[in-house]
């Protein structure tokens, strides 16, 4: 791993068995990170970031600015999100096998007296993966026969800098376990954006020609996701 410095961004090299350059963002403070074939001259890494830095700054300025979620401690009117609405968190010391009950306006999280935080946030994930297996194939069995595509198979898991991935020559999707929070919209456009991901890989033109034609407030949807970053842990 190298560390450079580029008109006063410092840029994190990691030389790996690739064939293309790669380049990302890392909330929360922008570290910028590249990924770069063996054998690339140094240069020629260089030129590109170099190229790519007016980006970086828009792309750093866009994550200081978003909101934050703050850490939880999970006790009891703490504010907890599901289907981008917010509920107030009810904690139910019971003995028995812990679980998770929604109503109106609150979550409610049924647990053994002492349960630690890890323990809670543990059990209130596996309620949002849980739902999300719910809703996910639903939406992808939509969007099948429409966009003239199939899914072989879909993951979900805790991503730090990106809301789904997508892999064209498996057709496999995965999804951010984040998205339990965001609206039935904002779940619905990332499936779709994945989806249309099988057609074209990149976020060219097409890939945006793409979008609205399937989802034609894409553009609206993807703002509305955007609006809170995507909660990072160290």
């Amino acid at each position: 791993m190298l560390t450079i410095s580029i008109n006063k961004i410092p840029i994190e090299i990691t030389y790996k068995n690739i064939k293309n350059v790669y380049l990302r963002i890392y909330p929360p403070n922008g570290e910028v990170k590249v990924s770069a074939p063996k054998k690339m001259p140094l240069d020629t890494i260089r030129l590109f970031i170099t190229s790519k830095s007016d980006w970086i700054k828009q792309q750093q300025k866009k994550i200081k600015n978003q909101q934050t979620e703050t850490p939880k401690n999970f006790i009891d009117q703490e504010k907890h999100y599901f289907n981008g609405k917010q509920y107030q968190l009810k904690i139910v010391e019971s003995i028995g096998r812990p679980k998770i009950e929604l109503n109106d306006k609150h979550i409610t999280m049924h647990t053994p007296p002492n349960t630690s935080i890890e323990q809670k946030k543990k059990l209130l994930n596996n309620w949002y993966r849980t739902k999300l297996k719910e809703t996910i194939p639903i939406l992808i069995r939509q969007y099948e026969p429409i966009m003239k595509v199939s899914v072989a198979e879909f993951g979900i898991k805790q991503m730090k800098t990106k809301w789904g991935t997508c892999n064209p020559r498996a057709k496999r999707i995965w999804i951010n376990l984040e998205l339990a929070k965001k609206s039935p919209e904002c779940l619905e456009y990332l499936v779709v954006h994945e989806m249309a991901h099988l057609l074209e890989p990149s976020h060219n033109h097409r890939f945006k020609s793409l979008m609205t034609t399937f989802l034609p407030n894409w553009k609206q949807r993807q703002k509305e996701l955007n609006k809170i970053a995507i909660q990072h842990e160290k």
